[in-house]
């Protein structure tokens, strides 16, 4: 009988107490920040759209009833909301409904997460500012430049109104363990660096500060649990990598970390012209964070080289990078 009683018990100790549901799970942070609360004793549960099934729940964000019904029935601790519309040049040409994602999904969850006292990460952007005198502080007044950056913000001060034990985090550009080249606006120029038999314009203008997901991620998570322990920690957070560079400084680092040449890549340094417009230099001021023992950060070529060895065409080069 003892021995019995013992087994049960050890059933019930695998079953972590700490829920947690993570919007846009099937993204590029989403699938980071479900992967890293799920591997450090968290019972999360992912929600996606489109690429949801097998793995996370179908939920459409703006369907009400299916958000007030997962939140219910789930009863998360910490909610964590990754999912939005984060393309600035489709946000320009779909203004509607990246207004509904992004601002009125963003406030419905907020009102849901505090009808059950769960904490809400509501992941935000630099592009909030609009560059002209970084670095900023969370206590620095926004401006964005475009709609993409006005969404974002709309959608801060929607969840902040909704409920107030709110935490907003900005981040910058991300990177990480791609699905497809595409994911990311960082790991998308690797077919232009492999390609070296043709010469690529790379922007040389804006500042960019990419920013590794596995490191948002870990945030998220010390934050989470950081906040169970301290109601006092709530409000607005910056996060980003250290390391500034233009997309063309990332273009040659990346060729850099295979081995590749870089010769084939032109520096642009003329303001872009074309799309929505951007900041030059939206750099985010971390030392809030920091202070309270937040963070990690991955070193660009390791966490870049890490993401992009699956997609290295020429498998020459694994001899030289590796050993």
């Amino acid at each position: 009988m003892p021995e019995m009683l013992l087994e049960m018990e050890q059933e019930d100790v695998d079953i972590p107490s700490r829920r947690i549901l993570i919007t846009g799970a099937t993204g590029l942070l989403g699938r980071a920040v479900f992967k890293e609360f799920n591997e450090n004793n968290w019972n999360a549960v992912g929600c996606g759209y489109r690429r949801a099934q097998p793995r996370f729940e179908q939920i459409n964000l703006l369907d009400s009833i299916a958000v007030h019904d997962i939140i219910h029935d789930f009863q998360p601790h910490v909610i964590v909301h990754c999912a939005a519309e984060r393309r600035p040049d489709i946000v320009e040409s779909q203004p509607d409904a990246a207004s509904q994602l992004n601002v009125a999904a963003s406030a419905n969850l907020a009102k849901e997460a505090a009808g059950v006292g769960a904490f809400l990460i509501y992941i935000s952007t630099d592009y909030v500012f609009d560059g002209t005198s970084p670095p900023y502080k969370e206590t620095d007044v926004p401006n964005p430049l475009n709609l993409y950056g006005k969404t974002k913000l709309e959608g801060e001060k929607a969840v902040l109104e909704n409920n107030e034990e709110t935490a907003v985090l900005r981040i910058p550009v991300l990177y990480g363990e791609v699905e497809r080249l595409e994911e990311s606006a960082v790991t998308v120029m690797f077919d232009k660096v492999q390609f070296s038999n043709k010469s690529a314009n790379m922007d040389h203008w804006q500042q960019r500060f990419p920013t590794n997901v596995k490191d948002v991620a870990a945030v998220c998570r010390q934050l989470a649990e950081k906040r169970m322990l301290d109601p006092s920690i709530k409000g607005t957070f910056h996060w980003s990598g250290n390391e500034q560079m233009t997309k063309y400084e990332m273009a040659c680092a990346i060729a850099d970390a295979f081995n590749l040449p870089s010769s084939h890549l032109r520096p642009i340094t003329d303001s872009p012209v074309v799309g929505a417009l951007r900041p030059k230099n939206a750099q985010l001021d971390c030392s809030k964070l920091e202070m309270l023992g937040i963070g990690q950060r991955t070193p660009f070529r390791a966490g870049i080289r890490e993401s992009l060895w699956p997609f290295l065409v020429d498998k020459r080069w694994r001899q030289t990078v590796f050993h």
